[in-house]
């Protein structure tokens, strides 16, 4: 496999190795002309870091646990965005999509959860001239892709994001997972946006590090020794060689830990966004479930 460098547009998203032929550097996507006030976009203000959270069940929302109190920290720690630009395992779509509703109702996309979950609001306002604009940049690279006037806000948004910005006060702008992205091509797009975290637009890639839903055991102690050793392997081809990382359907009986693969392509689409990649926290829950949150910069 070879390394991705450059983020391809102009080719199907299907495909599987870059173009090599693709040297030039394009004007960078950028997000600062969508903004009346651009004086928090200058060089004194910190680059924000992507992140990647395992999001776990929907009951994340209202829990206490060590996953629940790292997103706070990071809340807390991080400069304040002025935008969170998501990609959610919870929605794909055929091709790519950006929401561009101005206020996305919180959409409880579950069943057979506690009642009181069901009446959590997340009321973040939407971004609609940063999705605008990030549709018509990426349009113009020959990515096919357009904005989402009415799309809510599912769990895989939600349900971190009340513990990271509980004031829902950050405006938020969600990316869809198309059905036929893989790992490079999340990576790529990763990399279209990169220039983002620059503008003080926090990216994020929700899913989860290992999710097989049919090995859950709810309340267990234990921990599925298999999930474990995967997400340490994977963790470690980020860290050493991301080659051998988007090419993660190497690992032997991959689908033993992710059936399919819409939960752990948010990694690799933060991932595109910088690739130095450190360990905010690591946990399972309910046996078999991997509850990682990475930092890249």
């Amino acid at each position: 496999m070879k390394y991705p460098k450059h983020a391809t547009p102009n080719v199907p998203h299907s495909i599987h190795q870059p173009d090599d032929s693709y040297s030039h550097s394009p004007t960078p996507i950028t997000a600062t002309g969508v903004w009346t006030d651009v004086s928090a976009s200058g060089s004194n203000v910190a680059k924000l870091p992507a992140l990647f959270i395992s999001h776990g069940a929907p009951t994340l929302a209202i829990e206490q646990s060590a996953t629940t109190s790292a997103l706070a920290r990071i809340g807390q720690n991080l400069p304040k965005p002025r935008a969170i630009l998501i990609m959610s395992a919870h929605w794909q779509s055929a091709k790519l999509e950006i929401s561009s509703n101005p206020q996305p109702k919180t959409w409880h996309d579950f069943s057979g959860f506690p009642p009181e979950l069901y009446e959590l609001q997340y009321p973040a306002s939407g971004q609609p001239a940063l999705a605008e604009s990030l549709a018509q940049q990426l349009t113009a690279r020959g990515i096919t892709c357009s904005v989402n006037p009415v799309r809510a806000c599912d769990h895989g948004v939600w349900a971190p994001l009340r513990h990271l910005y509980p004031e829902a006060e950050i405006p938020i702008v969600q990316v869809s997972l198309p059905q036929h992205y893989d790992s490079i091509a999340c990576y790529q797009l990763g990399a279209q946006l990169a220039r983002l975290r620059e503008e003080q637009i926090l990216i994020i890639g929700s899913g989860n590090i290992t999710h097989n839903l049919q090995a859950l055991r709810w309340q267990a102690d234990s921990v599925d020794q298999t999930a474990k050793a995967f997400k340490q392997w994977l963790l470690q081809q980020l860290k050493t060689d991301i080659p051998s990382a988007l090419d993660w359907q190497q690992y032997p009986d991959y689908k033993d830990i992710h059936p399919s693969d819409e939960h752990l392509l948010p990694l690799f689409f933060a991932l595109g966004t910088g690739q130095r990649v450190s360990v905010v926290h690591q946990s399972m829950a309910h046996h078999s479930l991997g509850m990682d949150i990475y930092r890249f910069d």
